[in-house]
């Protein structure tokens, strides 16, 4: 019986080393099995993920498998297996893990899991991490919360001087009578 031997050809070579300067650009990565999508629902994810700056990729596993581990990237092999495609989110990884949840649920895609912020997730943590709310809305609620006591104040130096006139007003209209 022969031995398996790998055929390391300058095709190969580059493929890999394209697929690392695009996994280079971005620190998330979240894995999805596709089989099942037609054509036009890859395109249509495509569309939704970029407008949340975020690309699909259709991947060859052995290829991502060499790209992530030259850039030292943690191991990931049980989630490339079978058809699979990567999610590079270049912003918010959150709000691309929103769009892959919300299609699944109405195309046959599989979350099979990523790596978010150096930590290899599964698929269903990658489910629970789009239920949490995003970057842009943890801002919006943290100004919110620096604007209340400011807000606040504005309201109390704004009741004194209105109060005032209230009182003026009522003793003017009580002399008039």
């Amino acid at each position: 019986m022969a031995e398996y031997e790998v055929r390391v050809t300058q095709k190969k070579i580059d493929a890999v080393q394209a697929l690392k300067e695009e996994f280079s650009t971005v620190e998330n990565y979240i894995f999805t099995n596709y089989r099942g999508l037609t054509v036009d629902q890859i395109t249509e994810l495509r569309r939704k993920l970029r407008e949340k700056d975020a690309r699909y990729k259709v991947v060859k596993n052995r290829f991502a498998r060499i790209a992530l581990k030259d850039l030292e990237k943690p191991l990931v092999d049980d989630q490339l297996t079978g058809p699979t495609a990567v999610t590079l989110p270049k912003g918010d990884a959150n709000a691309a893990a929103k769009v892959l949840v919300d299609f699944s649920k109405e195309a046959p895609i599989e979350i099979k899991g990523g790596i978010v912020e150096g930590q290899v997730y599964s698929g269903d943590q990658i489910v629970e991490f789009s239920k949490l709310p995003g970057r842009e809305e943890l801002l919006a609620k943290l100004v919110g919360t620096m604007q209340a006591p400011i807000q606040n104040m504005v309201y109390v130096l704004n009741a004194l001087p209105t109060k005032f006139v209230r009182t003026l007003q009522a003793v003017a209209d009580q002399k008039s009578e």
